[in-house]
């Protein structure tokens, strides 16, 4: 009997929160956020619900830890000395290379903005303002504007990946959308009929990038001006 206590007391420091955040994360990956239960958590973690909840008070928790893990990772990589531009690039890309990864963080971080995620987020691009020489009164608007930009196309992008079945040709499914706004009346959609042909054949990734050196130029035309 006296043996019993301590074996409990192994297993629940065995089940770390860093463990059961990352079997959340693979089931978030592989299965979308309905199949995240703690019951589904148990069973991949070959543990009680009990020790999951001695460490995770109820999904929303799991879901905000698993979502700060990724983003968290997102900006390991980036240094933090060198061209602030650049770095305010390799921030937002890394971002959206997680979001794009894991669809399920770019929606979660839309419901749950008061995440340790978006300050880090912020801290990454906001904190490089200064050196690019933006004043202090100008911090909040140019970071918002970037951080809103990269969480929405991010977002966006995750989305459309997840309304399609896995294999869908991309090129050939962006080239059906193309006829479509070829067929347009050119008297009223004469911009997006330009635009065309240029849809099936677009990066998204480099489009992306395209958008934060616009903001970014932008902001920097701003000081000049």
């Amino acid at each position: 009997m006296a043996t019993r206590p301590q074996r409990t007391e192994r297993r629940t420091d065995a089940l770390s929160k860093e463990r059961i955040v990352e079997a959340a994360i693979e089931i978030l990956d592989t299965d979308g956020e309905s199949a995240l239960t703690f019951r589904a958590l148990a069973a991949r973690l070959a543990t009680g619900s009990g020790a999951i909840y001695w460490h995770v008070a109820n999904k929303e928790e799991l879901l905000a830890a698993a979502t700060n893990g990724v983003v968290a990772r997102a900006l390991t990589d980036v240094p933090d000395d060198g061209d602030p531009r650049e770095a305010i690039r390799a921030v937002a890309l890394g971002v959206f290379d997680a979001i794009d990864a894991h669809p399920w963080a770019g929606a979660h971080l839309s419901r749950a903005p008061w995440l340790a995620a978006l300050p880090q987020i912020f801290e990454g691009i906001g904190g490089r303002l200064a050196a690019l020489g933006v004043p202090e009164e100008a911090w909040f608007d140019s970071a918002s504007a970037l951080v809103n930009y990269v969480l929405g196309v991010a977002g966006q992008n995750a989305a459309n990946a997840r309304l399609h079945a896995h294999g869908t040709d991309r090129e050939a499914f962006l080239g059906a959308v193309a006829e479509q706004w070829e067929r347009l009346d050119p008297a009223r959609y004469p911009f997006v009929r330009r635009l065309a042909e240029q849809l099936p054949r677009h990066d998204d990734r480099e489009q992306f990038l395209a958008g934060i050196d616009l903001i970014l130029a932008g902001v920097e035309a701003s000081l000049r001006g």
